[in-house]
């Protein structure tokens, strides 16, 4: 079904006319915040993981939505969120449990990119990235497991966090790895990210940076396009830190960052097996081609094969920490390029995905905060730099990057 011809009857009481098929059919509703707060004024949307007290959680796939209870409570961080003011505007698509990096859905849709037209807005916070993009909301919720909020932010040119695993609770929250799932969220403007900032994320652990680096090895997965920027964000870093060029793995190689790559996948598909398959098996839902091919190469992943990712993922964990230390930050892309076209292959949609969770999968493997900065490509196309940092220095870490991009 085309996202843009799902209106439901709850449209004419919904007072944001959805021009760009953001919303899901059962997500047209309104929740006021608290009448003061922080975030009064402010209105977001939320990813369609996440419960909402009396709605039902549809997670990008029309048997889920038929085979799971309307939640009675709220996630702790929507509640969060009203009770410091801000006013839930109902809940945007996303690609099917959070399986996949581009965007579309095979049963919503593609939600519109209004930053870059005919291109996809990328996934698997697709409804949230685009609802904020075209301005419908101030921000919006969304997740990141392998790259599902840094990936959109980078195509629809905007600010987007992966928060450092385990900070944020996943209560009330669709899992697809849990593992690696973050919740994180998306806003179009410094000042609204930075207040979102402020009401969800604890004090920073990290006192204060000393060191920057910009990581070569991974700056090569991306093309060319995001070279300038991210030289003038690290330029910026290296006017009030102790700056160095480095390369995150061993041997600096593209076959090293893609076993990191394989790393990932394979701890990951192994853990999503486990938390879905069940639910697969009993109701046999319908995928979109991609997702389908995605949850039966995780059934078929062994224990063997899991483990060994998952002993290989704590050595490169602990390497990307121990570079990192308590006072680093790293620049890398936030992307390999900009946002495919909507009529892209199949094989340029596969090397775009590969070579970006090449990049993503740095601070997946390791658990730690990311910051997406929205920048122009010469050709005037999103893409985002993106700044990592020590775990649990994701306040300090958002308020480094607003520092560096007002800036330039």
């Amino acid at each position: 079904m085309n996202s843009h011809t799902n209106a439901s009857k709850t449209d004419s009481i919904f007072p944001i006319l959805d021009t760009i098929g953001a919303w899901v059919p059962h997500g047209r509703f309104v929740v006021n915040g608290a009448a003061s707060g922080p975030l009064r004024g402010l209105t977001f949307a939320a990813k369609d993981l996440f419960d909402v007290a009396g709605h039902p959680t549809g997670a990008g796939n029309p048997t889920w939505l038929a085979t799971h209870p309307i939640p009675g409570k709220s996630s702790p961080i929507i509640d969060t969120l009203l009770a410091s003011g801000a006013t839930l505007m109902g809940k945007t698509l996303t690609d099917e449990l959070a399986y996949s990096i581009n965007g579309d859905n095979a049963h919503y849709g593609t939600p519109v990119n209004t930053l870059a037209m005919g291109r996809v807005p990328g996934g698997s916070s697709s409804g949230s990235a685009a609802a904020v993009a075209a301005r419908l909301c101030d921000f919006a919720l969304g997740t990141d497991t392998g790259g599902s909020t840094r990936v959109p932010a980078s195509y629809c040119g905007l600010w987007g966090l992966r928060t450092t695993h385990g900070l944020l609770s996943g209560a009330g929250l669709v899992p697809l790895n849990p593992s690696f799932d973050t919740p994180t969220w998306l806003a179009h403007d410094a000042d609204t990210f930075m207040r979102v900032a402020n009401v969800l994320l604890r004090t920073s652990t990290v006192s204060g940076f000393r060191r920057a680096m910009i990581l070569d090895d991974v700056m090569a997965q991306a093309d060319s396009i995001f070279d300038e920027k991210a030289e003038q964000v690290f330029a910026v870093l290296g006017r009030n830190f102790n700056a160095s060029r480095v390369k995150v793995t061993a041997n600096g190689t593209s076959e090293e960052l893609d076993a990191w790559r394989q790393t990932y996948i394979t701890a990951s598909a192994r853990e999503a097996w486990q938390v879905h398959g069940e639910w697969i098996e009993k109701n046999q839902p319908t995928f979109g081609a991609a997702v389908a091919a995605r949850f039966e190469m995780a059934r078929n992943t062994s224990h063997v094969a899991a483990d060994a990712a998952l002993a290989r993922q704590v050595e490169i964990r602990a390497s990307i920490r121990n570079l990192l230390g308590t006072d680093g930050v790293a620049v890398i892309p936030s992307a390999a390029g900009i946002a495919p076209l909507l009529t892209a292959s199949g094989a340029e949609i596969d090397d775009l995905r590969s070579r970006t969770f090449r990049i993503t999968c740095v601070a997946g493997l390791a658990g730690l905060p990311q910051v997406s900065l929205p920048f122009t490509s010469p050709s005037g196309l999103p893409i985002g730099i993106s700044l990592i940092g020590p775990a649990g220095s994701d306040l300090a870490l958002i308020k480094l990057a607003v520092a560096v991009w007002q800036q330039l």
